[in-house]
């Protein structure tokens, strides 16, 4: 099973995602299974994991609503209040759902850069563990340090790291992004997404050769075994195409463990989210 490991969908709505700037148009639509589909089959992934973009129970609700559609979406990844003194609640429920894999917050846009320390958010990110979900670390470098001591205080809930804590890749800067990335993944409960590096970089003028230093810490640090292909779909857009972001990614697993492609394209995600079978090839 081929699995692109993050990637989007959304109807259209300026208010709510007021991130999507001008200097974003290409964004500034839906973005549906319909339109996923053909670029699956073209590269011949089988199912996607389908993340949240939106910070509502809406959002996690709109797309449990598509994967009960298609068996291309093989799992969501959605938002509940993690806050909330009364999230157990809502993780009962939201454990009824098969393809519901786990949750993520959009702490990069957090003001306070130790906001995954809060005593509530990681009480309520403990409790995952009781209903079997996984938490996605969405992060900016700066934030790293606090990442860092989140995973060390949660030792058995499964973390993966988005968009490899989107590093200044159009600065060419790497700071202290790599010392933290290796102390982070220290922790053996931690993996990382090969996602989201094409629209760290210049959008326009970026070659692979600018990926080659992250990508050479992050295989280090993690190993094969908890890297996992992300295609950060429709997002990519800004700087890529869906076809030069997979290519991206396994040119580089082809050059320097091609062995291991089956694990990175798939293999690792679906343990990671602890996936059920998906059919090759089924319908959008």
């Amino acid at each position: 099973m081929k699995i692109d490991a993050h990637q989007h969908f959304w109807n259209y709505d300026p208010r709510r995602d007021s991130w999507i700037t001008d200097e974003m148009a290409v964004l500034k639509r839906d973005f549906a299974l319909a339109d996923l589909a053909p670029e699956l089959a073209t590269h011949g992934l089988d199912a996607s994991i389908a993340v949240q973009a939106a910070q509502s129970e809406d959002e996690t609700n709109f797309l449990l609503g598509l994967a009960a559609k298609s068996e291309r979406i093989a799992g969501v990844v959605g938002w509940v209040d993690l806050c909330d003194p009364r999230v157990e609640e809502r993780l009962h429920y939201f454990s009824k759902f098969p393809k519901l894999c786990g949750f993520r917050h959009i702490a990069q846009s957090e003001p306070d850069d130790r906001f995954l320390l809060r005593p509530e958010f990681v009480r309520g990110v403990r409790l995952l563990r009781k209903f079997a979900f996984t938490y996605d670390i969405l992060i900016y470098p700066r934030q790293l340090p606090a990442a860092v001591e989140f995973a060390q205080l949660l030792p058995e809930q499964p973390l993966v790291i988005d968009h490899i804590a989107k590093p200044e890749i159009k600065l060419h800067r790497k700071g202290n992004w790599e010392s933290h990335i290796r102390a982070i993944a220290q922790n053996k409960n931690v993996y990382c997404k090969l996602s989201g590096m094409v629209t760290e970089a210049d959008w326009r003028l970026w070659r692979a050769a600018d990926f080659q230093y992250y990508l050479d810490v992050v295989f280090e640090a993690f190993g094969p075994e908890r890297l996992m292909f992300g295609s950060d779909w429709p997002v990519c857009l800004l700087a890529a195409s869906y076809g030069q972001v997979l290519q991206l990614v396994e040119s580089y697993v082809r050059a320097n463990c091609p062995a291991r492609l089956g694990d990175i394209f798939g293999a690792n995600a679906a343990r990671f989210y602890q996936l059920k079978a998906v059919s090759h090839g089924s319908a959008a």
